[in-house]
């Protein structure tokens, strides 16, 4: 897997020759990250997803080809809790 993220998308280039691109707010940490921040990821495993280690952010190849975007906490249960 070889991926690469912009302003506005993830996209990923899957070994099998398949490209998965989202927009990057979907997940809200990369969208509220600097350029520099997104800009630094690793690849997970054999490519099962990308992980950001500045804003601790994974995403799953599987979360991307079933449209799964990261969920922002709810601030209303950690108050509770």
């Amino acid at each position: 897997m070889n991926a690469q993220a912009t302003e506005d998308e993830i996209i990923d280039h899957l070994m099998d020759g398949r490209t998965i691109c989202v927009p990057l707010i979907w997940s809200w940490r990369l969208a509220e990250a600097t350029e520099k921040q997104w800009q630094n990821f690793e690849i997970l495993g054999d490519g099962q997803g990308i992980h950001w280690p500045d804003i601790d952010e994974e995403i799953s190849v599987e979360g991307m080809l079933f449209g799964l975007p990261a969920r922002r906490p709810d601030k209303s249960a950690k108050q509770a809790a």
